[in-house]
């Protein structure tokens, strides 16, 4: 089984080594690693470029933002499974592919998610935040609960099928996703009981009052979209980031 593993990235070159270094440092060796990079104006495209055939695909061009720069590396790969390691972040060991395989292989699933930790970006061995995900069901999923979207491995033909990211939404288009495939599409999901990334604090996301203000009006706009919950689903859906507080 072949895995696609997508990093994009911008002006990243404090970061991006060790995003590949995680990759290339994954025990299994089916791996298709694929760099996207959106015209990076610092030292990226030299570090990544230092790599040679380590990384299998790389482009670094303009592009219309995070979900676009996805988007690119979704069209360019031929896994079987497709997944992603954002250039801030990093696996949890060495062993988490042949892991996320070994599932794949023996539960007949469409898709596979773990859990998160948020770490400090000074120090990646100090947990601010836990997402332990839990078990799947539809009914969580309207009562706002979502996978932490870097654990998230889905089959390549789920994204040929039912389409990859709005590029019109600016931070919640991987929550739109979510929803489209596992609420409106009913793939079947599979959960992988163990941490399996480690991301800095700072995502876009969270980086603001502002950017949580548009992230919640993105997140009603997407379970409005693809006709899955209510209002309470929004409600809950930030309240749960409390929890995560609690079992670092």
């Amino acid at each position: 089984m072949k895995v696609s593993i997508i990093t994009i990235t911008y002006n990243s070159e404090q970061s991006i080594s060790d995003a590949i270094n995680s990759v290339i440092s994954q025990t299994y060796p089916n791996i298709e690693y694929i760099v996207v990079d959106g015209k990076s104006k610092d030292n990226t495209v030299k570090i990544i470029k230092s790599y040679g055939d380590k990384i299998s695909k790389f482009v670094s061009e303009p592009d219309k933002g995070i979900y676009d720069a996805l988007n690119k590396g979704i069209n360019m790969a031929t896994g079987d499974i497709v997944g992603f390691m954002h250039s801030d972040d990093l696996f949890a060991n060495e062993n988490i592919i042949q892991n996320v395989v070994n599932k794949f292989n023996t539960n007949d699933t469409d898709s596979l998610y773990g859990d998160l930790q948020y770490v400090y970006k000074e120090d990646t061995n100090k947990v601010l935040r836990y997402w332990k995900s839990g078990d799947f069901s539809l009914r969580q999923l309207k009562l706002g609960w979502m996978p932490p979207h870097p654990t998230l491995y889905i089959k390549r033909w789920v994204y040929e099928k039912y389409g990859s990211f709005n590029i019109d939404m600016g931070i919640a288009a991987d929550y739109d996703t979510m929803l489209r495939f596992l609420g409106k599409y009913k793939i079947s999901t599979q959960y992988l009981p163990e941490v399996m990334v480690k991301m800095r604090v700072g995502g876009a996301s969270n980086r603001s009052v502002k950017n949580i203000i548009q992230k919640s009006a993105e997140d009603w706009d997407a379970i409005k979209r693809n006709q899955f919950g209510n209002i309470f689903t929004l409600v809950f859906k930030n309240l749960r980031k409390v929890t995560q507080f609690l079992k670092k």
